[in-house]
C-alpha cells in the first residue's frame, strides 16, 4: 500500500511547521532597536581650520629595522626616525585583528616621519594570539615595550610619545595607557569601545542591511555567533578607558560599516568623563571608512593633517576648542548584545550533531562493507530484492541532499564575509545563495518525510530487512533528522521567506 501525494504533502506541511516554530521558540531573541536620535550628534560643529592646516612632510627620513625581545619571542618592527635636529615627538602604531604586519602602516608611517614625528611600525606577535585567543593585556604589554624603546632614542622627547591603535587596537591602547605614565598620549582609529560580541554583531547587522539580506540571514549568523565561547568575545573596554588620564584624539569615518560609532563616542566620553580626563578630541571624518579612506582607496580628507597637527602641536593641542566635530554621523540601530545561546546549542552541541549525522550516513555503507568482508553473504528474498533497491535510493540521495546543505551554509558564510569587503552589486548573489540555502533545506525535509513513507509502506508490503539494512535506514533518517533540527534552529524554516 503506498502512501499518497495529498498524504505526503500533509505530513510536510505539519513538520515544516512544527520545525519552524522550533525556529521562533527555542533561539534567544536578537532584534536590533533603531538608535534613538541624539541631539548632541545632530549639531556638530565643522572642524577649526588650524587643524587642517597643510602639513609639509617633505623631510629627510632614516629607517631602522629593530628588534624588541617581548614575553616569549622577539618582536620586528621598523623605526623612522625624522633627520632634522632636536628631540621629536614619537608614535607607536598598534594593529587590530588579524596578523598585523608592519607594512600596513607604511603610508602613515612615512608621512608622519616627514613631517616630524618619530614612528614605529611593528608585527604582531604570533605566540599567545590567534583566532580562539586574544589577550589585549599581553598586546599593550607589546606596545609599551616599543614605547620604553622610544625613550630612549635621542631623537625623542620622551614626554611626547604615544600609541595610536585601530579597531581592536582600540581595546589595547587605552589598557597601554592605564597601566603607563610613560604613554603620552593615544590616538584611536575607529576604535569600538563597546564588547568584541557586540561590535560584530553590529557590523554584521549593518552590512547585511546594505546587501539587502533577509532577516533570517542575521537570525543564522547571529544564533551561530551566540554559541561562540571566545571569552575575548566579551571583553568589558570600559575599565581601562576609566582610567586614561593621557590626552586622546579618536577618529571615526561616517561611512564605516564595522563600529557603531555613535555609541562607540559615547562610551568613550563616559569612560574619560569617570578618569577627570577632558583633554580628548573626537573628530568624525566624512566618507571614511574603517581604515580612515575613501572606499579603501586614498586617505579620507584632512585626517593626516589633523592627525599631524594634533600631535606636533601638543600639549597645546590637548584642550581643543571643541570636543566633537567635522561630518555628521549616522548610525542606524544599536550595538545590542548576542544573547549567549542555550547549551542544547552551543558550538560543541552542534559539532556533536554533525559528527552524528555524518556516522548515520556511512554506518550502512560501513555495515555492509563488514558483511561482504566477513562472508556472510545472506541471498535476500525475492520481496526484498524488489523493494530495497528504491529505499537505498532514496536513503543515497538524502545523505547527499544532507552534506550539500552543510556545504552549502559554509559557502554562503564565505560568500557574505567576501561581499562586506566589496558590497557594489552584491546583493543579487546573497538573496541567490539565501534561496539555495533554505530550498536545500527543505528538500531535505520533504525526503525525509517520504523515505519514512516509503520504508513504513514497504515494511506493510512484506520487506525484512538485513541488519545492515536496519543500519542503513537508521543511521541516513537519523542523520538527516538531527540536521533538520539544527536547521531549525538556525531559522532555516522559519517566515517569511
Amino acid at each position: 500500500m503506498r502512501t499518497g501525494r495529498g498524504t505526503l504533502s500533509v505530513a510536510a506541511g505539519l513538520v515544516l511547521v512544527a520545525l519552524a516554530t522550533v525556529g521562533y521558540v527555542l533561539p534567544p531573541a536578537f532584534d536590533p532597536p533603531p538608535l534613538k536620535v541624539d541631539p548632541a550628534f545632530q549639531a556638530i560643529p565643522p572642524q577649526p581650520v588650524e587643524e587642517l592646516r597643510p602639513v609639509i612632510a617633505a623631510g629627510a627620513i632614516r629607517e631602522e629595522k629593530i628588534s624588541i625581545p617581548a614575553e616569549a619571542q622577539r618582536l620586528q618592527g621598523t623605526l623612522r626616525v625624522p633627520l632634522t635636529p632636536g628631540r621629536h615627538p614619537a608614535m607607536v602604531f598598534v594593529s587590530g585583528s588579524g596578523n598585523g604586519s608592519r607594512e600596513e602602516f607604511t603610508p602613515q608611517a612615512e608621512f608622519l616621519a616627514k613631517a616630524g614625528v618619530v614612528t614605529i611600525a611593528f608585527d604582531k606577535r604570533t605566540i599567545g594570539y590567534d583566532f580562539r585567543r586574544r589577550d589585549f593585556g599581553l598586546l599593550a604589554d607589546d606596545a609599551l615595550r616599543m614605547v620604553e624603546y622610544l625613550r630612549t632614542r635621542p631623537e625623542v622627547d620622551p614626554a611626547r610619545v604615544g600609541v595610536w591603535g585601530v579597531s581592536e587596537g582600540g581595546w589595547v591602547v587605552p589598557i597601554a595607557a592605564a597601566k603607563s605614565t610613560s604613554v603620552g598620549f593615544i590616538v584611536l582609529v575607529s576604535s569600538p569601545n563597546v564588547s568584541p560580541l557586540r561590535q560584530v554583531a553590529w557590523a554584521l547587522n549593518e552590512q547585511l542591511l546594505r546587501l539587502r539580506a533577509p532577516a533570517g540571514v542575521r537570525d543564522l549568523l547571529t544564533r551561530a555567533m551566540g554559541g561562540v565561547g571566545f571569552d575575548f568575545l566579551r571583553y568589558d573596554a570600559m575599565p581601562a578607558l576609566s582610567q586614561v588620564k593621557q590626552p586622546v584624539l579618536a577618529f571615526y569615518g561616517t561611512t564605516d560599516p564595522s563600529i557603531p560609532f555613535v555609541e562607540s563616542t559615547k562610551a568613550l566620553i563616559t569612560a574619560l568623563g569617570k578618569a577627570g580626563n577632558d583633554d580628548y578630541t573626537i573628530r568624525f571624518m566624512a566618507k571614511g571608512d574603517h581604515a580612515m579612506r575613501v572606499n579603501g582607496g586614498d586617505f579620507t580628507s584632512g585626517y593626516l593633517e589633523t592627525l599631524a597637527n594634533w600631535i606636533k602641536g601638543l600639549p597645546g593641542t590637548a584642550k581643543p576648542a571643541v570636543h566633537m566635530a567635522g561630518a555628521t554621523p549616522v548610525q542606524r540601530f544599536e550595538a545590542s548584545d548576542v544573547p549567549a545561546a542555550p547549551w542544547y546549542a552551543g558550538g560543541t552541541m552542534l559539532g556533536l550533531t554533525i559528527c552524528l549525522a555524518a556516522v548515520g550516513y556511512v554506518a550502512g555503507p560501513v555495515a555492509a562493507m563488514v558483511v561482504r568482508l566477513r562472508h556472510r553473504h545472506q541471498t535476500p528474498v525475492e520481496t526484498n530484492a524488489r523493494l530495497w533497491p528504491p529505499i537505498r535510493r532514496r536513503l543515497t540521495r538524502m545523505a547527499w541532499t544532507g552534506l550539500g546543505l552543510l556545504a552549502s551554509v559554509v559557502a554562503f558564510i564565505t560568500l557574505l564575509v567576501l561581499f562586506s569587503v566589496n558590497q557594489a552589486g552584491a546583493w543579487p548573489a546573497v538573496l541567490a545563495g539565501w534561496l539555495v540555502v533554505r530550498l536545500l533545506a527543505v528538500l531535505m525535509l520533504i525526503q525525509e518525510v517520504t523515505a519514512v513513507a516509503a520504508y513504513v509502506s514497504a515494511l506493510r508490503e512484506g520487506l525484512q530487512p538485513t541488519r545492515w539494512q536496519y543500519v542503513s535506514v537508521a543511521g541516513v533518517l537519523g542523520g538527516t533528522g538531527l540536521l533538520l533540527v539544527a536547521a531549525a534552529y538556525y531559522g532555516l524554516f522559519s517566515f517569511p521567506w
